[in-house]
């Protein structure tokens, strides 16, 4: 089986130390339009991620998947250059983003069956012009209850997923849905182990994480170091229950870090009020403090390599993980 990257195809043995949610550059709806604020300077923007991204090729991470959808300011000649300057392989997706932090007005009157068109569109010819093809199908769900809207978002990139074989990465919001999105894939013939449930790691909740790893799915602890809404001391925590609890092969490790922003982000403020916000959400954190303190916690260096090896590539490639005994 091959991958759609940025710079062509494939397959998921080439993958090698893979992060699945880390964001090249994002900017939500409307950002534009607050002309305050200084113009959006490409060539500063693309000289400052190419080098975080080579900073994590320094650690040995060979691809990125960055799940940016298409409503959230996704750039895919952005991403193509920041992987051919930095080595970084990069995979993006289709999809759109939730309800409520979207752009929903044009799908909303779109039929589910051509909003599944535009899914298979970008991963089998290309997104726009550019001919880089999707590698993963992106979907979103608000927080605490699917919306009609979101529900046939979903119910499209299922379809997609069926047809073309790639698999799908969500995000959820405050920790809830994770189920119904589950349900809503595997009611329309996808298995839950092609789904990667997201940002699990939001609250201190095992038992809500070990519930979606027994259904299939492979669980999201994909926010280290953006601490304003769990603690990576608490994340840290869980995460070793999870992989003593016998679900070390359905964990996924990220930190959803956002490079380079367009525009401010609402309610909170600046990129720079960002970083002094959550000063460790850094691309190269779970290098420089998670994965070291992990260690001395007590989790050995192979569940470390099933994390960002092992689990990848078998996400991709569409093989079931094995499941803990008591599920």
């Amino acid at each position: 089986m091959t991958i759609n990257t940025t710079g062509g195809r494939i397959t998921e043995a080439e993958l090698g130390r893979t992060l699945m949610h880390e964001h090249v550059l994002a900017g939500y709806p409307g950002w534009y339009m607050d002309t305050r604020l200084p113009p959006f300077r490409r060539a500063d923007a693309l000289s400052r991620t190419v080098d975080a991204f080579a900073r994590l090729h320094d650690y040995g991470v060979r691809t990125v998947v960055d799940p940016c959808p298409s409503d959230l300011g996704r750039d895919i000649e952005f991403c193509a250059e920041v992987s051919q300057r930095s080595g970084v392989t990069l995979i993006c997706t289709t999809g759109v983003y939730t309800e409520a932090f979207g752009i929903p007005y044009t799908f909303r009157h779109l039929e589910t069956g051509a909003i599944e068109e535009i899914y298979i569109r970008e991963i089998e010819d290309g997104i726009g012009s550019s001919g880089i093809r999707a590698g993963l199908i992106k979907i979103a769900t608000g927080d605490g209850a699917v919306s009609e809207y979101e529900r046939r978002m979903l119910t499209a990139a299922a379809s997609a997923a069926k047809a073309t074989g790639v698999p799908l990465i969500s995000h959820t919001e405050n920790c809830s849905c994770g189920h119904d999105q589950i349900d809503i894939v595997t009611g329309n013939g996808v298995a839950a182990h092609r789904l990667l449930v997201g940002h699990c790691d939001g609250r201190d909740d095992h038992a809500y994480q070990a519930s979606l790893a027994a259904r299939g799915a492979y669980v999201g602890f994909d926010r280290f170091g953006l601490e304003v809404f769990n603690s990576d001391a608490n994340r840290m925590r869980n995460l070793k229950q999870m992989i003593d609890a016998g679900y070390r092969d359905q964990m996924i490790v990220s930190q959803d870090k956002v490079n380079c922003w367009l525009g401010n982000i609402p309610g909170v403020g600046s990129a720079d009020d960002i970083a002094r916000m959550v000063p460790n959400w850094t691309m190269t954190h779970l290098f420089e403090r998670i994965f070291p303190e992990l260690l001395r916690m007590g989790v050995a260096q192979a569940d470390l390599d099933a994390l960002l090896v092992d689990n990848p590539r078998r996400f991709f490639s569409g093989d079931a993980p094995r499941m803990a005994a008591s599920s």
